[in-house]
């Protein structure tokens, strides 16, 4: 590789690697969680038809629900920024180049419903991590209520 092309890569490099520090705002619109773009880098079960899955329905009680979530998350590798008692903001950061995914929740208690929303800072293509990301925590979350209803202390 010639000189001039890492020179000029450089601050290229760095403008990206900066961008990933830009911290979006963690924070509702409208008492939604904020729409994905027009990209496939991003999956909502919450207000917008692009990159929409299904949230995440419970059976126990919305702080036992809050409280494994919150674990769960925790357990893949996500630092939770933010936390209120129906609102969730962690970050997922990248081994290899540090790109940052905003991954938030909100739950209706009443409704015994968790939204999600995992998308990435910066760039197009995320090559599906979001979408599995959010499949993984639901998968845990299922399977962890599946097995606290199935233990029976008195057995």
């Amino acid at each position: 590789m010639s000189m001039k092309i890492i020179l000029f890569s450089l601050p290229l490099f760095s403008n990206l690697i900066a961008c990933t520090m830009i911290t979006p705002p963690g924070e509702l619109i409208d008492g939604h969680l904020r729409p994905c773009p027009n990209s496939p880098n991003c999956v909502t079960s919450d207000t917008s038809a692009t990159g929409r899955i299904a949230p995440i329905s419970f059976h126990d009680s919305p702080d036992q629900a809050w409280q494994q979530i919150q674990a769960i998350i925790k357990d893949l590798g996500g630092e939770i920024v933010k936390t209120r008692p129906t609102y969730l903001w962690a970050t997922f950061t990248s081994k290899l180049f540090h790109f940052v995914d905003d991954v938030e929740l909100r739950m209706e208690p009443e409704e015994n419903l968790i939204h999600l929303r995992s998308g990435a800072r910066i760039g197009y293509l995320d090559f599906g991590v979001n979408s599995r990301r959010i499949m993984k925590i639901r998968q845990l979350f299922l399977q962890e209520s599946k097995e606290k209803a199935s233990f029976n202390p008195a057995s």
